[in-house]
């Protein structure tokens, strides 16, 4: 699950979508079994699991799926997994972030590396790139919740910090601390929202140069790929000439 929107272009351009759904669906899973076992089992009781659930319903992965995850948190003999960050840089000096579950570290790490070393990136040092982040809550609406001018008003009355429009939707961005209420308030008036989830928001955005985007986008696909990685944060733009001319 990239995390930035220009990755819903790349998502056009490839196949296997059957494939990409079942690992979809696995990511999903993984992350609502390790919410429910930090806290209740109960969606109501628990905001990381009501996000995690919620991040599932938008991908329209079955309930009984859903209940499943659940359920395996409190089973015995469950996989133990761990959160890690791992953070670098893209072809052109694009910064990324990698958020992984895994329950092997030694595996994920080498994957992670190699994913980097192989398609013009480096990985580097925890905090090396985190520094031009926020982390921030992110609320995202198809277009068809409304005109740029309707959801922007009903962000600011549910206290969001800021809105990004473009033609396929829009991010509404919130402190950390907010996105629940936020959340909850814009549902009354733009209904279900398609994600809510916790972010990193890039201070400044780099514009890709044509002959970095391919490599780019071929690294944010193999780390993508991987299992133990839930989302990719990248400080990325790409221009709609350059998505032409990569097709």
């Amino acid at each position: 699950m990239a995390g930035h929107s220009k990755f819903k272009n790349i998502m056009h351009r490839k196949g296997a979508q059957d494939k990409k759904r079942s690992a979809m669906f696995s990511k999903l899973s993984r992350e609502i079994t390790v919410a429910a076992k930090m806290g209740l089992p109960d969606p109501d009781m628990n905001p990381r699991l009501r996000l995690a659930v919620n991040a599932a319903k938008a991908q329209s992965m079955p309930k009984d799926n859903i209940q499943r995850a659940i359920d395996k948190a409190s089973a015995a003999g469950g996989e133990d997994y761990e959160e890690i960050r791992y953070e670098g840089y893209g072809p052109g000096g694009i910064a990324l972030i990698v958020e992984a579950l895994t329950d092997n570290r030694n595996r994920t790490a080498t994957n992670v590396r190699t994913a980097f070393s192989k398609n013009g990136g480096n990985l580097g040092a925890s905090g090396a790139v985190s520094h031009g982040f926020d982390r921030m809550g992110l609320i995202t609406y198809p277009a068809s919740a409304g005109d740029e001018e309707k959801v922007l008003e009903a962000a600011m009355e549910a206290g969001a910090e800021d809105i990004e429009s473009t033609e396929d939707g829009h991010d509404i961005w919130t402190s950390m601390e907010d996105l629940h209420a936020v959340a909850g308030a814009l549902e009354k008036t733009l209904g279900e929202a398609e994600s809510v989830k916790l972010a990193w928001r890039p201070q400044v955005k780099v514009d890709v140069a044509e002959a970095d985007a391919q490599s780019l986008f071929k690294l944010i696909d193999a780390l993508d790929d991987d299992d133990d990685v839930q989302t990719v944060w990248g400080n990325y733009e790409v221009s709609d000439a350059v998505m032409e001319k990569l097709g």
